[in-house]
């Protein structure tokens, strides 16, 4: 599987205020850039996202951001639970 290329936010930012500011067809954008259309695509729709033009339930990218940090967050915490309580099970046995 070929590894996918590592665009700049900058880059984005500025290919999709080509499509969305300036009016510019998404092919012709990534076609100049030289970046794949279904990438294009994407960046638009989460730009279109981030203004507030997505339909509802959408998810902002700072919202994608701080949901993806939650989560990590959960696992974290679900890890030290469990060996708290391997942890807790231990001393109670000892303690016998």
């Amino acid at each position: 599987m070929a590894k996918r290329k590592q665009y700049s936010p900058e880059f984005r930012a500025e290919a999709t205020r080509l499509v969305l500011d300036e009016n510019m067809a998404q092919k012709d954008v990534a076609k100049d850039l030289g970046i794949p259309l279904s990438s294009m695509s994407r960046w638009v729709r989460q730009a279109r996202i981030d203004r507030g033009e997505g339909e509802p339930g959408e998810l902002k990218s700072s919202d994608r951001d701080e949901l993806r940090e939650l989560r990590k967050k959960v696992r974290q915490l679900e890890m030290e639970r469990d060996i708290l309580k391997k942890a807790a099970a231990f001393f109670a046995k000892e303690s016998l």
